[in-house]
């Protein structure tokens, strides 16, 4: 039974807060080959990080808050004075004396905007239910992520499968609505880590990889091709698991989105020029941010995927994680100077 508050608004997110040191590089070299630095620069990152610092910067306006921990250090104080000018509630991220903040290097090809990443895990590992005030919370959407990279989080759990249902169902009897993405990794946690969450989450939002692996699927040929078939079978394996109001499946080509009753809309990303995309962090942090903006004001699927795919092509244009995104008036008018390209699904 919901017991939640009657007049929630705003959106929270919690998980993953991280220090990106961004590098650009002349290539991603191989195992034990060079490549070449060309500049290095600090940003924000992790799941909420990205999607709250984008709403933020879309001029949302309703609340936003942020919920994690964070180590008492250079880092996690970084992160706490920069959502404090972005105007976003921090007052709820601790910092913590047991463990340093979360640090990623990203590595990103110049000329594709391709990228690896090297993760210290840190403070994250430690943030676990017992750090949300659930029934203090007044917000409408709680955002957590990523799931694969919150060690507390994705331990077991013996009535729920992990802590992270546990959590999304302890957030659900408040009557809030649950939004989840995933980290991208190479391993197979995918099948034992995320089904269990999705009993409890109402609003799925992930890459096509993330899709293919969470359901031992792939949705990629050997060209590199995405195979709208098998991402269309991945989706509907994915709800087996639970009854989400809807999975949202971003990717370069566009987006794929089936919603509960079974209903299918699939758009086109923006057909960018030469030369604007400038790195590819962040970009699917950007989507969900637009994603969401549109589902707290009341938008259908379609145009709150629209504005997820404008977030994201402004995000393209800049090698931080959040340093494309600007108002939501600028971020629409993309929309309005690129064509889209060919949905990837065919529905």
């Amino acid at each position: 039974m919901k017991i939640g508050k009657p007049n929630r608004i705003g959106i929270a997110a919690g998980g993953n807060w991280i220090v990106d040191r961004v590098k650009i590089l002349d290539t991603l070299p191989g195992r034990g080959m060079l490549g070449n630095i060309s500049s290095e620069d600090w940003s924000t990152g992790g799941a909420p990080a990205n999607v709250l610092a984008d709403l933020a910067k879309l001029k949302a306006q309703f609340p936003l808050a942020g919920i994690g921990v964070v180590g008492n250090d250079q880092y996690g104080r970084y992160i706490l004075d920069t959502f404090r000018g972005l105007r976003v509630d921090v007052s709820n991220i601790i910092l913590a004396d047991k463990a340093a903040t979360s640090y990623t290097d990203v590595m990103t090809e110049q000329s594709t905007g391709d990228r690896a990443f090297l993760h210290y895990r840190g403070a994250n590992a430690l943030f676990g239910p017992e750090h949300v005030k659930v029934e203090k919370l007044t917000c409408r959407i709680f955002h957590l992520g990523y799931l694969l990279l919150l060690d507390r989080m994705d331990q077991r759990d013996k009535q729920y499968g992990t802590v992270a249902a546990r959590f999304l169902a302890s957030l659900q009897r408040q009557g809030i609505k649950t939004s989840l993405d995933v980290v991208s990794e190479e391993s197979d946690r995918f099948k034992h880590i995320v089904p269990p969450a999705l009993k409890y989450t109402d609003y799925l939002i992930l890459n096509e990889i993330e899709t293919g692996r969470t359901v031992g699927l792939t949705v990629r040929k050997k060209s590199g091709a995405l195979d709208s078939a098998a991402l269309v079978a991945a989706v509907e394996a994915l709800y087996r698991f639970g009854n989400m109001e809807f999975v949202a499946v971003h990717m370069p080509e566009g987006v794929y989105i089936r919603d509960r009753s079974g209903k299918c809309t699939s758009l086109g990303s923006l057909k960018l020029p030469k030369g604007f995309i400038k790195s590819s962090v962040g970009a699917g942090d950007a989507f969900c941010a637009g994603m969401l903006y549109g589902l707290h004001e009341n938008w259908d699927h379609a145009k709150s995927a629209r504005l997820g795919a404008c977030c994201a092509a402004a995000s393209l244009s800049a090698n931080g994680a959040t340093d494309g995104v600007k108002s939501l008036a600028k971020v629409i008018e993309l929309g309005k100077r690129f064509p889209e390209n060919k949905p990837p699904v065919k529905v």
